[in-house]
């Protein structure tokens, strides 16, 4: 899929660690693009996707080896309250494969070397819900329900050939449990992300559960966490690896606090090189960062990781 004779992403992971990128939206802002709105990075799907383009390639060259698609937002039921139908929804979902493609393209005009991957993110059902309900979980959907409101969304970003489908910062186990059976025969790998807080999911389930879900999928590359706290990942990795055995994906958040009342992020970063190792070393092979995570993070973990 990767269009060379790159290795798959599974193999490199048997191989060693490999770079995530960082977040997407901060990069997007930082180049003075509007997120507003319900559909937030997505909206620039449709008004700008070479900025999608840019932002992925200044990963790339920061040192990650993964860049993650601007689809978290993408469905068809949140085009749809914006007078986006259908076929134009899923046609700007596969747009968002497109664009990462693109970057890796211009990155090997670029000079770089190194095998390159796309991950099409596919985010939760609350992420639709832009009420933030993704960080609570327990939506009182069934697992049916919610594996019905999945599938076609994963049916078209797996048409668009991504390297691995990222089903990322899940809130609880019924959702993971509907991803995993949503992604089931579409031809393409997984990683399972959850975000999390201390040791148990955002809806308050044990972590050694919720892993377990994964353990036996055959779909599934990796497993982990994302969109938490660089603190909470030291736990859950060492758990991830313990439970399922599989390769770990971890990338967390810069680790400073949102202030609703100021609208505004407090608080010192404690995303470190110190804490990559160390999450090396209990079992992540996928390192990356999350909100507020930026090139110049991205190419600390990267000398880590190549130094390690």
């Amino acid at each position: 899929m990767t269009g060379d004779t790159s290795p798959s992403l599974a193999e490199a992971l048997a191989a060693g660690a490999v770079v995530l990128d960082g977040g997407l939206s901060n990069q997007l802002e930082a180049a003075g693009h509007d997120l507003s709105g319900g559909l937030w990075s997505a909206r620039l799907l449709a008004e700008r996707p070479e900025a999608l383009t840019e932002a992925h390639l200044a990963y790339f060259l920061a040192g990650a080896d993964v860049a993650i698609t601007g689809s978290y937002q993408a469905t068809f039921e949140g085009f749809a309250r914006r007078g986006i139908g259908r076929e134009r929804a899923a046609a700007l979902m596969a747009r968002s494969v497109r664009s990462a493609r693109e970057a890796q393209r211009r990155a090997r005009a670029r000079g770089v070397t190194r095998p390159l991957w796309t991950a099409a993110s596919a985010g939760p059902y609350g992420a639709m819900l832009a009420d933030g309900s993704e960080y609570r979980g327990r939506y009182g959907l069934t697992v049916g329900e919610l594996e019905r409101f999945h599938r076609p969304r994963l049916e078209v970003l797996a048409a668009a050939r991504p390297d691995v489908l990222a089903l990322e910062t899940v809130p609880d186990t019924d959702e993971a449990a509907a991803l995993l059976r949503a992604v089931r025969g579409l031809g393409v790998p997984a990683w399972l992300s959850y975000t999390v807080a201390g040791d148990r999911t955002r809806a308050g389930q044990p972590l050694e559960e919720a892993f377990a879900l994964a353990a036996d999928a055959q779909e599934v590359i990796a497993v982990g966490v994302n969109c938490c706290a660089p603190e909470d990942a030291d736990a859950a990795v060492e758990i991830a690896a313990r439970v399922t055995g599989r390769p770990v994906v971890v990338y967390p958040n810069s680790g400073e606090a949102w202030d609703a009342g100021a609208q505004a992020w407090k608080g010192p970063a404690s995303f470190s090189p110190d804490r990559v190792e160390r999450w090396r070393a209990l079992g992540a092979r996928l390192i990356g960062g999350c909100c507020r995570v930026g090139p110049e993070t991205i190419t600390a973990v990267a000398r880590t990781l190549t130094a390690a």
